[in-house]
């Protein structure tokens, strides 16, 4: 009988010790996964980013741009019409500004979301929106980096980690280059 009771507790005791380098091993499985996650996390907005603000700002751009020739073509006529003291050339010169005019309002009116202003502050929008997306990222890995280092170096854990290669992760630090930031460049 205490033979029996011992190979019972034995048992027990190998299943607890088990159980317990199942759960630290896990543990650290864990850890290791989530800075991978995180770190893939800030490569999708910074990605996302690449694509996204070259396109929005030529779209500022590229309105930009046919606004200022509606309205150096406008400025033009209207230079022309007063300077020009021939009635018919007046009166072809008022048509083509009529023209003008109307085409710049039909645009403006139909697509009010391609005046210039509004792209621009859609853009202003749209990068402050990711950068902050980014700054939320990088805080968020370097928040997993920080639980991971922490989770291989406590005991017991740094003898699981330590026999599976785990080192120390370094924290996303901000680049000099990224420090200075001289803003959309048009």
């Amino acid at each position: 009988m205490n033979q029996t009771v011992a190979i019972i507790i034995l048992i027990l005791l190998g299943v607890a010790i088990i159980s317990f380098l199942i759960s630290l091993y896990n543990k650290l499985v864990m850890l290791k996964f989530n800075v991978e996650k995180a770190y893939g996390n800030i490569d999708v907005i910074v990605k996302q980013r690449a694509d996204e603000i070259p396109n929005l700002v030529n779209v500022a751009k590229h309105f930009m741009n046919y606004e200022e020739n509606v309205l150096t073509r406008l400025t033009e006529l209207r230079t022309s019409y007063s300077t020009t003291t021939d009635a018919d050339k007046k009166t072809e010169i008022a048509n083509e500004t009529s023209k003008a005019l109307t085409s710049f309002f039909a645009v403006s009116e139909n697509y009010p979301e391609l005046k210039s202003n509004n792209n621009f502050l859609e853009l202003q929008t749209r990068v402050s929106e990711l950068e902050n997306k980014i700054a939320d990222r990088r805080e968020f890995f370097n928040d997993s980096v920080n639980l991971y280092n922490i989770g291989i170096h406590e005991f017991p854990n740094v003898l699981l980690a330590g026999m599976m290669g785990y080192k120390d992760r370094t924290l996303l630090e901000i680049a000099t280059e990224e420090k200075h930031y001289d803003g959309v460049r048009f």
